[in-house]
């Protein structure tokens, strides 16, 4: 483990009706004799009773402290016991709004402890986000929470959501909103406020030190000198060139149709894209079952696989760790980079 940092990382629960603890039972199995280490904020019962009932043979114990999570680690999965999961049964499948507070605490746990130096970073496990708006739950999502909790300890807080699959960092500019929206809610100042803070988190938690950041062109052949359309020209042109003029390695705007391929991707560190689709299909199609969600521009190192609950197979051990394990292998490569 000497690789990875010398603090081990937090693991939220996430929906304990999903997949992810039958996903953390299998990471720990995959990692406990290599690392990263990690512990997960929760309820030592339901990861025990997940562990059964999936079919998984993997040891699982009670810690006092995330102190004792490294030395833990290699003979058994390390449960930071909290009291708003205890006594939660375990019911695969069931997305139930009473779990909620277990949900909200685990990842206040690992945001705090993260904090406090006790972290090396924070894994997200994935929620079931209509369970938790049941409860009252106020934020879109998990990304506003995080946001929300370093605000309120008092850190800035820019969230930039960016995908990873192998050699591709994928950032969308715009997010969870309808195709037909994106021209009208793109803007030079929004792609440059992303541009800075990929710029700037590459060089804290990748190591590198002078970032090239390709810039995807919203429509076809990147507008075609403006035959296809005008956004390049007026929005993302001036955003690269106010980009470039902060220092940033900023380029493009470039068709999206050939930015992908493997020669295009040794050109570049990252890629800003101007929609979700745009970001993700590549990602996804690298590699469907091993991308990871980092979030950048917060005070911490988050990661999160790149998945979804799935009630439909949760308890059944069909599940597939490999994005959680390298959602893992990038947070602690990550909280290295940082000095952690």
């Amino acid at each position: 483990m000497t690789a990875y940092p010398r603090k081990p990382l937090a693991l939220t629960m996430g929906e304990p009706g999903g997949i992810g603890l039958e996903t953390a039972l299998m990471a720990w199995r995959a990692l406990h004799e290599t690392g990263p280490a990690f512990f997960l904020p929760g309820d030592t019962a339901l990861l025990k009773a997940r562990a059964a009932r999936a079919g998984l043979d993997v040891p699982v114990t009670t810690i006092a402290s995330a102190a004792e999570a490294q030395e833990t680690f290699p003979r058994a999965l390390p449960v930071l016991p909290l009291q708003e999961a205890q006594g939660i049964a375990d019911a695969p499948g069931a997305a139930l709004p009473e779990n909620a507070g277990a949900v909200i605490a685990s990842i206040r746990a690992a945001v705090m402890l993260t904090d406090a130096g006790e972290a090396a970073g924070a894994v997200t496990l994935p929620l079931q986000k209509e369970s938790l708006y049941a409860s009252g739950f106020s934020f879109e999502g998990h990304t506003d929470f995080l946001a929300g909790l370093a605000r309120a300890a008092g850190y800035e807080a820019a969230p930039v959501m960016m995908l990873t699959a192998k050699d591709l960092r994928a950032i969308p500019v715009t997010i969870h909103i309808a195709l037909s929206d994106v021209p009208g809610k793109l803007t030079t100042q929004a792609i440059i406020r992303q541009g800075r803070v990929v710029a700037r988190d590459l060089t804290r938690y990748f190591g590198l030190t002078a970032p090239r950041i390709a810039v995807a062109g919203l429509n076809p052949h990147a507008g075609e000198g403006g035959r296809m359309g005008k956004e390049e020209k007026t929005i993302i042109v001036p955003a690269i060139a106010a980009l470039r003029e902060e220092g940033v390695n900023a380029f493009g705007p470039l068709p999206a149709d050939t930015m992908f391929h493997d020669e295009a991707r040794a050109r570049y560190d990252a890629a800003l894209c101007m929609y979700h689709d745009q970001a993700l299909i590549p990602v996804k199609t690298l590699d469907f079952h091993g991308g990871v969600n980092v979030t950048l521009g917060l005070p911490f190192v988050r990661t999160s696989p790149d998945h979804g609950t799935a009630l439909d197979i949760a308890g059944t051990g069909k599940a597939r760790p490999d994005s959680l394990l390298a959602a893992l292998r990038l947070a602690a490569r990550m909280a290295k980079a940082a000095g952690a």
